[in-house]
């Protein structure tokens, strides 16, 4: 269950609906499990109004739940994304509380509830997916206690302090407990929730929550953990390896003007992502002198996102205007020195772009994992390029060999630029073979048999994998592979009963 569907609506031009499988690593990642275990998805098409009967598409059983366009405001642009997602996000920009945002997240939580109940055989697993359905699992658990739930938090769990602000933080916890297990990107995020449940008078014990048992009788244990995600690192990897895409990412430093070193920043236009203190810190480089601008190109591309949103406004407009300043002070005729690109870009376009950059530039202040700079490690195959990677990222906790930065230290960020720029190649090769170990062992398929496994303990657990057999798996130019940089990672612990 996700707050959307797997797949994307296309109005034929003969007047009829087509849906088409929407690209990203979950859908990869839960498409064959779903299949072999005849399983369902349950989510919003995306459009306000009645929702079309359940349907197959992609290989997938498909339920639609109706959200009408009011809902959308309170549910979906409010509560979810002016409340919780700042709220999350280290209260970047303030959130809003209202209480007509938070009886919308109630009535739609609780219509993904009952069309879920209603689909799930006896003894389901049910899956829920993010922090739009948080009151999900619960409302589940009263309905159906049969079912075994599932819960996973993509973006980051907020301390308490900051959680604490939530007016109905205790009906929020209330509403995961109703999970048997609870997955999160980061071990501190676990943590946090589990601080925020002794906060509450709840009893935590051993890395979970003890809550009453069915009816009343006896207790149960609610266990939190680190399921960290991933990508489809083997896809990744063989698209970036075809002609076409090569080809591609030498045209496109050619339509660039050959520059000596490119810049690429990939992100959705977030006010999470940094991209202001990244333009800024690269604007500085230029004014100093320390980035050539006939030499140096930075490529933004920033996919639209929540455009009805204030505070998503503010940020383009301000994006837009120091954009506009650093060409304008440093851009020639025909070279913008800034390549801003507001839009949405394939898979193969967007791999292509991966092969042709110098350095990628992760500068999130506060994300759940970033999964842009592991599909940015996994297309690596040449073992070329470089990651600069905010620590306040999820993926830091696990790619250590990236130059890990503080993005508000727009000094230290200079820095780190240009040590990613100037350093040998031989040094970068060595931090992106160890990065592409990480990412090529722990993939989004490990992922989700992780966290399912944990979730059913009947499943016998993965045997674990050969440390030797794995690096020798990993695609890679040389066979001197060494250790460098290899940042120990708790494994999660599969739920015993």
């Amino acid at each position: 269950m996700a707050n959307r569907l797997p797949v994307d609506r296309k109005d034929e031009p003969d007047g009829t609906t087509s849906w088409q499988t929407s690209p990203g690593g979950l859908v990869t990642a839960l498409e064959p499990i779903m299949r072999e275990h005849d399983g369902a998805w349950v989510g919003w098409t995306g459009a306000p109004g009645d929702a079309p009967p359940p349907f197959e598409a992609g290989n997938m059983d498909l339920v639609p739940v109706p959200i009408s366009a009011e809902e959308i405001e309170g549910y979906y642009e409010g509560m979810s994304n002016g409340t919780l997602w700042p709220l999350y996000h280290d209260v970047i920009v303030p959130p809003e509380f209202h209480r007509p945002w938070w009886e919308s997240y109630v009535a739609v939580n609780q219509r993904f509830a009952t069309a879920t109940a209603a689909q799930a055989a006896i003894g389901a697993t049910v899956w829920v997916q993010d922090y739009q359905l948080q009151l999900v699992p619960m409302m589940l658990r009263e309905t159906r206690p049969d079912l075994r739930i599932g819960f996973f938090n993509h973006i980051p769990f907020p301390p308490y302090e900051i959680f604490a602000q939530l007016p109905w933080r205790r009906k929020i916890l209330d509403g995961l407990l109703g999970a048997d297990l609870l997955g999160f990107q980061r071990p501190a995020d676990a943590n946090n929730f589990l601080r925020a449940c002794r906060r509450n008078g709840l009893t935590t014990r051993r890395g979970a929550v003890v809550v009453p048992g069915p009816g009343g009788n006896g207790t149960r244990a609610v266990r939190a953990a680190a399921f960290p995600i991933s990508v489809d690192t083997e896809e990744l990897d063989r698209a970036a390896r075809t002609p076409e895409i090569l080809e591609r990412a030498k045209q496109i430093r050619h339509e660039l003007g050959d520059p000596g070193v490119i810049l690429l920043g990939v992100d959705r236009l977030d006010y999470t992502k940094g991209i202001l203190h990244r333009l800024k810190a690269v604007s500085e480089l230029y004014d100093e002198g320390r980035l050539g601008s006939k030499e140096t190109v930075f490529v933004q591309v920033a996919t639209p996102s929540r455009e009805r949103v204030g505070s998503y406004q503010v940020l383009r407009d301000e994006v837009e205007v120091i954009v506009g300043r650093i060409n304008g002070v440093h851009g020639h005729i025909g070279n913008p020195v800034v390549h801003y690109l507001m839009q949405s870009f394939p898979r193969s376009e967007l791999t292509a772009l991966y092969l042709a950059a110098d350095v990628l530039l992760v500068t999130a202040l506060r994300d759940g994992m970033n999964l842009v700079a592991k599909e940015y490690v996994a297309s690596r195959h040449d073992e070329g390029g470089a990651l600069v990677l905010s620590e306040f990222t999820g993926a830091a906790n696990e790619l250590g060999s990236a130059y890990l930065v503080n993005p508000h230290d727009i000094e230290g960020l200079k820095d780190v630029i240009v040590r990613a720029v100037s350093d040998p190649a031989r040094e970068r090769a060595r931090r992106m073979r160890s990065m592409r170990r990480r990412v090529f062992l722990h993939d989004v398929g490990r992922w989700a048999s992780d966290f399912l496994r944990a979730l059913n303990p009947a499943v016998p657990d993965p045997a674990v994998p050969d440390p030797a057999a794995t690096e020798r798996a990993v695609p890679s130019r040389h066979d001197d592979v060494d250790d460098f940089g290899i940042v120990p990672f708790e494994q999660p612990v599969a739920v015993r009963g």
